[in-house]
């Protein structure tokens, strides 16, 4: 029993092991188009016209305070998926703002999950199929799995403000 419970634990962790994060997208010739499918932070910065625009974007924007001080305890037992795609004009300005106030808020990294997409805004092997993401960025914020609200494309006033009617709701 041992050794089966051992060679389905040596199983699993081969498959999880396999799913590469921050898979390039690549064009006949080999230039990386985009990142696809689920990515990390750091990835983001392989693909030059994200990074330029993260290195602007970040430390230049500036959240409100007080609406931060608001926001952090309604984000408890919430997590966070991020759609976005590396070649779309509002993820460049809209994931690096995003990413400043879960900075400023303390948010934990195993708390977000970010999936990146191709032009057609789909990801390998059905991975947000369930989603229903139509424009990107996607901010999606969910609770004991359930979805509570979403931000798409761009904020109705700002990202924190629009964060925090979402959470505010419940």
């Amino acid at each position: 029993m041992k050794k089966l419970i051992s060679a389905i634990l040596l199983l699993f962790a081969m498959n999880a092991s396999s799913q590469e994060i921050n898979k390039k997208i690549q064009d006949d010739a080999g230039n990386v188009l985009g990142l696809i499918n689920t990515c990390s932070r750091e990835g983001l910065s392989m693909i030059p016209e994200m990074k330029s625009r993260y290195d602007i974007e970040y430390p230049g924007y500036q959240p409100d305070s007080a609406i931060l001080k608001a926001l952090k305890p309604l984000l408890k037992g919430k997590k966070i998926t991020i759609v976005m795609g590396t070649w779309c004009g509002d993820s460049h300005l809209q994931v690096p703002r995003f990413y400043k106030i879960l900075d400023a808020l303390g948010v934990a990294e195993k708390k977000l999950s970010l999936i990146c997409v191709d032009r057609s805004k789909k990801a390998e092997n059905g991975l947000i199929d369930h989603l229903n993401i139509l424009h990107v960025p996607t901010f999606i914020f969910t609770e004991k799995g359930i979805e509570i609200g979403r931000i798409i494309e761009s904020p109705k006033e700002t990202l924190e403000k629009d964060m925090l009617s979402i959470l505010a709701k419940k």
